[in-house]
Parts: structure tokens; C-alpha cells; sequence
């Protein structure tokens, strides 16, 4: 994914989460958009259509121009500020109790009124139905909200946790009409009511179709009449063509690292041009720390020790990734770079061989790298084979890969089956807390056995009930020193956002920022 247009990792503004966020943004009233309706291709499915299901990059794509949460993350930020609420504020010292009032006059997509009910329900509604490829995951620390009134909801934590409004404000916290959801079972019918920006029209195999939602009332100016968004279903040469030969005026996610490298090298009589946003998408190998092989500490050094990132991002992503040397990412506040500090950048086979030794390994390490690129990207495997190669060559290993489809791969990695297996991670909401605690809290989605009493019981709590995110940086990096010192995990690279856009499609910059949300309403076309 490479670039005329670069837009750089924008940096965090650590502000303080206990502050009183209020409206700052012009709400738009009458919302109707101008303009063409804009065709979009992606190779990624939208799992869902309910938002108490969908917990992957394509469903909330949807979610989050659908549906309206009570914050959001505006364009190139990184803090939360009002969406369908007025103003929220945590009461008190501790980050405990959440309170919010609703702006005037929200209706949803029918034209039903939006009050404090319907966002009690919906978030009732995710925890009650539990779904286990749902959001619900998010909440374990909300014990109950409550509607004072018509306009105000609570929200009261079992826990202090001062990233409670980044979590609202993603597609987890996206408000539902009660009259047209089943409070205890999901929608099946591919339909969906929301107050966001649009209202989904159709949504079959092929594509989804969204027009402007009149009734909306929030922060977001529409540039545009509709959106159609195509599904390519992990084709990714048919995405390519469709965009070359003038069928979609945008490809987002999906497109191979090649194809955006051609792209990017055409002359302008293409009409097409490669945009790059920042992202904190990142990539990591996952150690079973019961495995008999990958179990060994040895073992996780030396592999450390011997793979050459900055190779992977040349000969497999072509520039469209960044080497990542910690769990964290660039571009996240708290970020460091425990494991370049502590294995360095280039490959040594000496400390490798020495990490072996000292685990009283002397013969070749045999070891099987799993994959499953229907997940991860039509690249994962061609990296892994990569790494393989890169652990060959040392003379100290053995390793093979070894690709699944993603059902099997999920089952298996829950049975303990791989030593050695690649997790990809898209960010929920821009906070070093959303790259730690599902990896390294209770219940995390490693299913590594990987423990640590120190990261679970004492810096994933404090650091989440800190209301001054910029006060958390020296824990953090504790915590990421801990992980490299333990190595359950061993970071490998952090992607860049790209999209690819036909000459006469503006906005798309402002879609490709580390909150990951894809703004439909910034898109304009000639």
C-alpha cells in the first residue's frame, strides 16, 4: 500500500479523561447530503448487521455510519467528544460513574425518538445476548446503567475505568431502536435502525446500499447523496479490476501489497491514485506457553533474536507496513520499543544459538508457524514462509508453516493444538489500555496460557483507572518491558491505512486516522 498522497501517524493528544466532554462540533440538523453517491469496494465481509454481534473491521465499518453512539471519535483525533450526547462526565474522584445527557431532539432512521431507554436497551441487550463474536467482551467492568430521566443515562462501573468513554465511542456502543430489536436475540434479517449519519437501504451478497438519514441530528456534515458499498468477498484481483475499470470509485482493505505498489507507479492516465492514512493496526506471533517447543524461553529468544522485519516489510509488504518493536504502536501514547532495546533490529545468530544453549537446546529447533490468511490477509502466509526461511537459515531451526482455514484455526488455537500462530489486531479505540488488556487481562484473546500476576493484577487495573491518560506512559512501559523480557507474544509489524481512489473522489483522507473509523459522510465525488 504506498503512496502519492502520505498522511502521517497523527500524534495522541493526552487529555484528561475525567474532564467534562461537551459538544464542540456543529451539529447538522437538516443532513440531507449534496452531491453523487459515491461506490466503494472492499474484499473484507461485514459479518454483521446488528451491533451486538459484529466484532470485526467490516461490521463496524457499517456500525459506525449507521449507527450513532453517545461519543465519537471526530477526524484525526484520538480523545472522544459528543455524539448523540450533550455532554458526559465521570462524578467523582474515581472513574466509576459515567453520566450523560442526550442531545434534543434525536430520532432514528424511522423516525422513532431516541432517549435514554433505547441506550439502556442496547447496551443491556449486548451483555444479556452475550454473543460470542460480539462486542459484549468490551464491558466486563459495566455493572448497570440506569435512566434518571428521559435525557440522562449512568452508567455505573464495577471497576474504575477512565477508557469507558473511548469504548462507548466505538462500534460497541452503538444505539439501538428498542421497538425494532429483540432484547434478548439477534436481528436476522440484515436490516438495521440507527440514528447515524445513514440508513442502510439493502444489504445482500453482493453489496449494501446507504442513503443520507434525514432524521439525523450530530456532528457530522455529509458530503455526499449515498454510499454502495460493494463486497468482493476476499477477491482481491476482482477488486483491482473493478477499480481499474471504473466500477468503484474507491478500494478499501483488501487490496494485495502488490497491487497497491502497481497502482502507485502508474502514470496519472491511470485516474487512479494510492492514498495513505495512519493506522494502528498491528501483527504479532503468539507463543503457547504450555507447548513443549515454543514453551521453552529459549525457543521465543531466538526467534526474536533471528527475524528480520525490516526484510518482511521489503520483500512481502513492499513498504506498506512498519517494522513493530513493541505491543503498543507508534502513534499510541505509551508506546516504547522494548523489543528492539532488547533484541535489536538486526538478526544475531550468535545471542540466537547462546538464548538455545542456555535452555540446554543444542539440537535444530523443529517447529510449525500456523496461518490463516482468510483472516489476517492474503499475505500472512507468504510472510510466515518468510520467517521460516529467516529461521532456516540460521542453522538452528527447522520450521515449517502450516495454513488453516480461520473456524479450524480459532478452535485449535483454544484446544492448545499450535505452539507458534499469527494474531492480528485492529484497535477497538486509540489507547495503549485497547492493545494490552485483551491480550494480558482476564479472559484475554491470546488463549496462550501466558500469565503474569504483576500485568493482570496490578498495571492493566491502575493504568485503566488513571483519568490523566498521560500520566500512564511510566506503567505502560513497565508492562512492555515485562512482555518482552517473557516474550508470550513477538510484535512483527504495524500497518499503514491505504485506500485507492478514482480521479474526482475527495474526503478519503479523513477516513484513514488510528480510531480506524471510516468516516462515509467526508467522501465527495464530481
Amino acid at each position: 500500500m504506498n503512496m502519492r498522497n502520505q498522511w502521517p501517524v497523527l500524534p495522541i493528544v493526552a487529555g484528561l479523561a475525567s474532564g467534562l466532554l461537551t459538544g464542540c462540533g456543529s451539529d447538522t440538523g437538516d443532513s440531507g447530503g449534496t452531491g453523487s453517491t459515491v461506490v466503494m469496494g472492499m474484499s473484507d465481509d461485514v459479518l454483521a448487521t446488528d451491533p451486538a454481534s459484529g466484532y470485526d473491521p467490516g461490521s463496524w465499518l457499517l456500525f459506525n455510519n449507521v449507527f450513532q453512539s453517545l461519543l465519537s471519535f471526530p477526524k484525526g483525533a484520538t480523545q472522544p467528544q459528543p455524539e448523540a450526547a450533550k455532554e458526559c462526565s465521570f462524578a467523582g474522584s474515581q472513574a466509576k460513574v459515567y453520566t450523560c445527557t442526550l442531545k434534543d431532539g434525536l430520532k432514528f432512521s424511522n423516525g422513532d425518538a431516541l432517549t435514554s431507554e433505547d441506550v439502556k436497551f442496547s447496551f443491556d441487550r449486548t451483555l444479556r445476548i452475550n454473543d460470542a463474536a460480539g462486542p459484549a467482551i468490551m464491558f466486563p467492568m459495566l455493572d448497570k446503567v440506569e435512566t434518571p430521566d428521559a435525557k440522562t443515562v449512568v452508567f455505573r462501573l464495577k471497576v474504575p475505568d477512565a477508557t469507558f468513554p473511548s469504548k462507548i465511542a466505538s462500534g460497541a456502543g452503538s444505539i439501538v431502536d428498542h421497538r425494532q430489536y429483540d432484547a434478548d436475540a439477534l436481528r436476522k434479517d440484515n436490516n438495521a435502525v440507527g440514528s447515524g449519519p445513514y440508513q442502510l437501504d439493502s444489504f445482500g451478497d453482493g453489496e449494501a446500499v446507504f442513503s443520507v438519514n434525514p432524521h439525523y441530528q450530530g456532528t457530522a456534515q455529509v458530503k455526499n447523496s449515498g454510499v454502495t458499498l460493494k463486497f468482493f468477498h476476499g477477491d482481491q484481483s476482482a477488486l483491482k479490476k473493478a477499480l481499474l475499470d471504473d466500477e468503484v470509485d474507491i478500494a478499501y482493505r483488501g487490496l494485495t501489497a502488490g497491487a497497491i505498489a502497481d497502482i502507485a507507479k502508474q502514470d496519472n492516465s491511470s485516474g487512479v491514485e494510492v492514498i495513505e492514512g495512519s493506522s494502528a493496526e498491528v501483527q504479532h506471533l503468539v507463543f503457547n506457553m504450555d507447548d513443549p517447543v515454543a514453551g521453552k524461553p529459549g525457543v521465543r529468544k531466538a526467534m526474536a533474536y533471528l527475524i528480520d522485519r525490516d526484510a518482511l516489510i521489503k520483500n512481502v509488504y513492499q513498504g506498506t507496513a512498519a517494522p513493530l518493536y513493541s505491543i503498543i504502536p507508534a502513534g499510541i501514547a505509551g508506546h516504547n520499543t522494548a523489543f528492539f532495546d532488547t533484541y535489536g533490529a538486526r538478526p544475531s545468530r550468535s545471542k540466537a544459538a547462546a538464548a538455545l544453549r542456555a535452555d540446554g537446546i543444542s539440537a535444530k529447533v523443529k517447529l510449525t508457524l500456523w496461518s490463516t490468511p482468510s483472516r489476517y490477509g492474503p499475505a500472512t502466509d507468504q510472510e510466515l514462509k518468510a520467517i521460516a526461511a529467516q529461521l532456516n537459515a540460521s542453522g538452528l531451526f527447522d520450521a515449517d508453516v502450516k495454513s488453516v482455514a480461520y473456524d479450524r484455526y480459532e478452535k485449535d488455537i483454544a484446544h492448545g493444538k499450535y505452539g507458534v500462530y499469527v494474531k492480528g489486531w485492529v484497535p477497538d479505540y486509540p489507547d495503549a489500555d485497547n492493545f494490552t488488556s485483551p491480550f494480558f487481562g482476564k479472559g484475554n484473546v491470546l488463549s496462550n496460557d501466558y500469565a503474569n500476576s504483576t500485568i493482570t493484577d496490578s498495571l492493566i487495573p491502575r493504568t485503566a483507572a488513571e483519568r490523566d491518560r498521560s500520566a500512564t506512559d511510566e506503567e505502560f512501559g513497565r508492562l512492555q518491558d515485562i512482555v518482552a523480557d517473557e516474550l508470550p507474544i513477538l510484535p512483527v509489524w504495524q500497518a499503514k491505512q491505504y485506500a485507492v481512489v478514482r480521479d474526482g473522489v475527495y474526503g478519503l483522507e479523513y477516513c484513514l486516522d488510528a480510531s480506524t473509523v471510516f468516516r462515509f459522510w467526508e467522501l465527495s465525488k464530481d
